[in-house]
């Protein structure tokens, strides 16, 4: 039996909605093993985050030493990187042990609309962090930071995949469009062509961790040696029905739904069983 390993350097989500809790759901639901590399401790719920404490960058540094060094890593991802050092270290990190499936999720601000990223972080995310990536996966507002551009029409989000790639170093990019209107479209830029993946809107404020949910599902699909194309479109269908099935908890901006996608294959296959919840 083989046996797929990834690993989430991130923050924690006391909430369970986002971050490295979203991200190991997200692992166990396509069947790879989950690992994680702490980078900060968050207070949060579906309101808000409440408060943020960083680890200390030894503490990090050694997470990620004891996994690569025992357990191995077929592909990482990365998620709160709050300040700048944080990230210096995790790239070189990734340089030292070769790791050649890294998927950055820039995560910047909190659905809450709390900073998660230091301004000071932006040029290391740009410089250090994004040369290192298989693939970045930013929103419009997270893709606009980056790029120093407006971005408000598919044309300019196809310019601004493009962008991320042929300036900034990554080797693919998927800029997320959820904040234009009309139905949502992702754009993936592979490094040769341009993908358009579409999905229906549905109104719910139950969208908590869409982002770290997304990149999560990229990372394990290509941990299993999926290519990107495949990866992201498997990546895409697992938060279309994570979102589409709401659990409906929490006063504020709910998670979304991890056992949404591990259903719906059984359901296609006629096992019974299930997670209860």
């Amino acid at each position: 039996m083989t046996v797929y390993k990834a690993l989430t350097i991130a923050g924690s989500d006391s909430g369970g909605g986002a971050g490295i809790q979203a991200d190991l759901k997200t692992f166990q639901m396509l069947e790879v093993y989950g690992m994680s590399a702490i980078t900060a401790i968050t207070a949060q719920n579906t309101l808000g985050v409440h408060g943020i404490y960083d680890v200390p960058l030894e503490g990090i540094e050694r997470q990620i030493d004891a996994v690569f060094t025992d357990l191995g890593v077929d592909a990482a991802k990365t998620g709160m990187l709050s300040q700048p050092e944080v990230i210096g270290l995790v790239a070189d990190r990734v340089r030292f042990y070769g790791l050649s499936k890294l998927v950055v999720d820039p995560v910047m601000i909190a659905k809450g609309g709390a900073s998660l990223l230091a301004a000071s972080a932006q040029d290391a995310l740009r410089e250090q962090l994004l040369p290192a990536a298989t693939l970045v996966t930013p929103n419009l507002p997270e893709a606009e930071v980056i790029t120093g551009r407006k971005i408000g029409t598919l044309e300019e989000m196809k310019d601004a995949a493009v962008r991320l790639v042929k300036e900034f170093g990554a080797g693919a990019a998927v800029v997320k469009g959820g904040h234009l209107e009309g139905e949502p479209t992702d754009v993936l830029y592979d490094g040769r062509d341009i993908h358009l993946l579409t999905a229906e809107r549905r109104n719910t404020r139950h969208t908590h961790g869409t982002g770290c949910t997304f990149s999560a599902a990229v990372t394990a699909e290509l941990a299993k040696g999926r290519s990107m194309l495949d990866a992201v479109h498997t990546a895409k269908r697992f938060i279309t029905l994570a979102i589409s099935q709401e659990l409906g908890i929490g006063g504020g901006h709910g998670p979304t739904n991890h056992w949404a996608y591990w259903r719906s294959l059984q359901a296609q296959t006629g096992a019974g069983g299930g997670t209860s919840g």
